[in-house]
């Protein structure tokens, strides 16, 4: 097809998507009050901070005048002296900047570092180069990302991270840092005491949950250092947020309150919300303010007040009442006095206050029924509020909500639960789903967002999904992939580029309605059945829990059958593997490209242990003790060579966490408070493992000192049943395993390296001429390949939040 019909062909596609969006002027107040001067400046010291003395070749200037109201647009063009940028804001040219080194300079810059090494000199843009964003707005940050990931961030890497968010072309982050400041000087006045206070903030690896009101006092005390330091913090980012022409959301009162409320307002109306997660009553059931009681309103008129005089505002704000909590009453009234005094609350305090809510809690459809939804986003005026639809790219609830009633939303890909460590995109839905959005009827949509529960993976599907914001039409992947690896390593490498072209059709494919939870078997406590999963969740007399999904279920014959998450073929997988090998001879003095090797190594490690579980538990059926503890071996053997290949990468280490974590403390108590929290967040995320395992991370030293010893546990485990003549007893087991194992890693304090030790490349040489055979042998193959016959029976699949909430309830 000639170009210029391939043009013409995307301006009446675009022009289409535009003319079907429906604009918001209650919304055109939100943008950036910082001067052109200020943000063309803070930009030139972002792309200082990213090329160093290069930066003296770019030249920034902002002029809102050069694109359409409520959108970013930047324009490149080359001068005598370099490349000009302008943009209608300090994000759009940081956008420009990040364009101009993606797509001229093959260069790019992810969380795993950065490919920034420019020509010589500089490529020459022979026609000048003008780009505009499709929707008002570009999201970031799910509220949990702020407890998985940043929860022990100082300055230093949260200035990488707004550095990053600007060339995304982000301009609605959520500024989650502080609050708990603010909180406590409107509690402390109301007359609540710190004691008081101090059993109702979570600890600071769960501060997530409890501003939600799931829980609370869990991982507590909160040090006072804590909360100032964070304060000062806060400062910080918002300051380069705004300078750099980003709109920062602030949080607002939800309602929930200490329960010391009783004691202090004796006469106030509240409520206990259930408890969440089988957190027991020291932990759970908030009290909730009644949204008829006057003291909602002093609560959240006071709490914007008090935020206002230390931060600023940007006039949006972000608060959740019901998040995975279902409220008192299905009476729409209710709800509706429930949104109308959660939004008078932020009035009372900001006449131009704008309510961004998370659209997570209407995935529970058997409570959240249309006309209670309607009941919620309705009750405040239109334009006033806009929801993200959290995790549009496997479940669009705008769809069945008629673009939520006339509200503006947000089209996200959640992608990641807890921040764990699997291989997994689905890069067709990313690729088509905004445009669906854009075009579906009298849309509501004003932008797209990335709300992943924790970061540090899979940042292929980043840099694709953030690029929606102006491409005008999904993109051929194959092409697109073939310059991203090129990005990424800055140079040409044809094996590299198979080794992407195997996962974009594979693991980034999941095209039925695959989620990305926690299902990595050598990550999970191990056990047998999937009915004693089953019994973890819905009847466990104790705390001990387990998730839903397990990778295999014992038959009442000894066979074994596949459940669970390998949807695609695992040779793709292998074959990458085979790919990225043959790329480290091109590629092996680039800091990404290393990343990706010991990623894919990491993966393919975890597929193959299946293969040791199952002829565990087929052993087990059988009796034959000499199997199980063979298999269990090859398991432990292979955990142990997981840890080594992960000790060779800094971003698989555990030591920086701990380390992050212990930075905050002024004494050796706080010290040991943040520890504890970063390991218990990590693994058993409860005092008793009420959510073990849901933030599981696949690093150096957790592999080699929790998930080792658990499946030594297990195989003994199982030895013994077999030599007693005993059943298998998910209790008994859940209770062994979580005080010989699991409380004592929780507890102890070893420091761990916070450098590598070892050479990814020949580390996964090694594991690949160890591992890689065992793929080809027939039993492995038609094990995996069960999974690939039950892909072809269509079924509906099961809404996301009910998968969740499953664990959770």
């Amino acid at each position: 097809m000639r170009s210029w019909m391939k043009q013409l062909i995307s301006c009446i596609f675009l022009i289409a998507v535009v003319s079907a969006l429906i604009e918001f002027p209650e919304l055109s107040h939100l943008k950036s009050k910082t001067s052109p001067k200020v943000q063309a400046q803070a930009v030139k010291d972002l792309i200082q901070r990213l090329i160093n003395n290069r930066s003296s070749e770019f030249e920034v200037y902002i002029d809102e005048s050069i694109g359409p109201k409520n959108r970013n647009t930047f324009q490149l063009s080359s001068t005598e002296n370099g490349i000009q940028i302008v943009g209608t804001s300090g994000v759009a040219a940081s956008m420009g900047f990040y364009y101009y080194l993606k797509y001229y300079c093959n260069g790019q810059r992810t969380w795993a570092g950065q490919q920034t090494e420019l020509p010589p000199v500089l490529p020459v843009i022979t026609t000048p180069v003008k780009v505009t964003t499709n929707d008002q707005f570009s999201y970031y940050q799910n509220v949990c990302t702020s407890s998985y990931t940043m929860a022990f961030w100082n300055w230093d890497r949260w200035e990488k991270e707004i550095d990053w968010m600007a060339l995304q072309g982000i301009n609605l982050p959520l500024a989650f840092v502080g609050q708990e400041a603010i909180f406590q000087r409107v509690f402390l006045s109301l007359g609540f005491t710190q004691a008081d206070l101090d059993v109702h903030f979570g600890g600071p690896a769960f501060l997530a949950w409890a501003r939600m009101g799931n829980i609370q006092g869990w991982g507590g005390p909160l040090p006072q250092m804590w909360i100032t330091n964070k304060l000062v913090l806060q400062h910080k980012i918002l300051a380069r947020m705004r300078s750099l022409g980003m709109i920062p959301v602030l949080p607002a009162f939800a309602g929930h309150v200490p329960k010391a409320i009783t004691r202090v307002f004796p006469n106030a109306k509240v409520t206990r919300l259930g408890d969440w997660a089988h957190f027991n009553a020291t932990y759970s059931g908030l009290y909730l303010l009644d949204f008829q009681d006057p003291l909602f309103l002093k609560i959240g008129q006071a709490f914007i007040e008090a935020q206002s005089n230390e931060y600023g505002t940007d006039h949006i704000y972000n608060t959740d009442t019901f998040n995975e909590m279902t409220p008192s009453s299905s009476d729409p009234s209710y709800i509706r006095a429930a949104g109308q005094t959660v939004f008078n609350g932020m009035l009372a305090a900001d006449p131009q206050a704008v309510w961004l809510m998370q659209g997570w809690l209407f995935g529970d459809e058997s409570y959240w029924k249309p006309e209670l939804v309607k009941a919620l986003v309705t009750s405040v005026p239109q334009g006033r509020m806009i929801i993200l639809d959290l995790a549009t790219e496997t479940n669009p609830i705008y769809q069945r909500l008629e673009s939520y009633y006339g509200q503006p939303f947000i089209w996200c890909m959640l992608h990641n639960f807890g921040g764990t460590m699997e291989l997994y995109g689905a890069v067709e839905q990313i690729n088509k789903g905004p445009f669906i959005g854009r075009q579906f009827p009298n849309s509501t949509m004003v932008g797209i967002g990335i709300t992943p529960e924790g970061i540090h993976q899979n940042e292929v599907m980043y840099e694709f999904m953030l690029e929606n914001s102006w491409q005008s039409q999904p993109r051929d992947v194959n092409d697109w992939i073939v310059k991203y690896a090129r990005q990424r390593y800055g140079a040409d490498s044809p094996s590299a580029i198979a080794a992407w072209k195997l996962l974009m059709r594979s693991v980034y494919n999941a095209s039925d309605n695959h989620r990305d939870h926690n299902l990595i078997v050598i990550a999970k406590r191990p056990s047998l059945t999937s009915k004693d999963q089953d019994k973890g969740i819905y009847n466990a007399p104790t705390s001990i829990r387990d998730f839903d999904h397990v990778l295999i279920t014992i038959r009442p014959t000894p066979t074994y059958d596949i459940k669970s998450d390998v949807w695609y073929d695992p040779e793709d997988l292998f074959s990458a593997w085979d790919n990225m090998l043959n790329a480290s001879f091109d590629l092996n003095g680039s800091e990404l490209f290393l990343y990706d090797l010991t990623d894919v190594t990491r993966n393919s490690l975890q597929i193959i242990a299946l293969q040791f579980y199952s002829a565990m538990v087929t052993a087990f059926q059988k009796k034959d003790i000499p199997t199980v503890k063979e298999a269990g071996q090859n398991i432990t053997n292979l955990l142990a060579d997981l840890d080594h290949l992960l000790s060779s990468n800094e971003r698989f280490l555990l030591g920086p966490w701990i380390a992050d974590a212990r930075s905050w403390a002024t004494d050796d108590n706080e010290s040991k408070l943040y520890e504890y929290n970063a390991r218990n967040q990590i693994t058993l995320w409860g005092p008793t493992g009420e959510i073990h395992d849901y933030a599981s991370k696949q690093w150096a030293g957790v592999v080699a000192d929790y998930y080792k010893p658990r499946w030594q546990f297990f195989t003994n485990w199982l030895v013994q049943l077999i030599q007693n003549g005993s059943q298998w007893d998910f209790y008994i087991f859940g209770e062994k395993i979580l005080s010989t194992v699991e409380i004592p890693w929780n507890i102890q304090r070893y420091q761990y390296p916070s450098t590598p030790t070892g050479n990814s490349i020949a580390i996964s040489k090694s594991y690949h001429d160890k591992y890689r055979p065992l793929t080809k042998d027939p039993f492995f193959r038609e094990l995996l390949g069960r999974q690939l016959k039950k892909k072809q029976l269509k079924q509906t699949p099961e809404n996301l939040y009910d998968r969740k909430m499953k664990f959770f309830q």
